[in-house]
């Protein structure tokens, strides 16, 4: 997908390698104007894993688009967002992470 121009985030590296599925979703403040402040953590990522920087990518929001259409529709969700991507029975829907509410 050629660039949506909705900037930048930081993606899991098992995402973009296609060994784990998207799974988290944070908002976070930008870091610069490139910045959207999306981040996206997979499915298998352990915390020893994301420790280390070098398992994390910048990436261009229609690349994590193209990986997982749903983050179309959180987009515009404010700053401190804390959601995880959830598949029951083939459908997929988002809830907040801390109270299991769907979005």
């Amino acid at each position: 997908m050629e660039s949506m121009g909705l900037g930048g985030c930081v993606v899991s590296k098992n995402i973009l390698t296609g060994k784990g599925n998207l799974k988290w979703c944070i908002r976070e403040p930008s870091l610069n104007e490139l910045d959207n402040g999306w981040r996206f953590l997979s499915d298998i990522d352990t915390d020893d894993f994301l420790s280390d920087s070098t398992n994390m990518a910048v990436c261009d929001w229609g690349t994590v688009v193209n990986i997982e259409p749903a983050v179309i529709e959180i987009y515009n969700m404010p700053v401190g967002t804390d959601i995880m991507l959830v598949n029951e029975n083939n459908v997929k829907k988002f809830v907040y992470t801390k109270t299991g509410v769907e979005v």
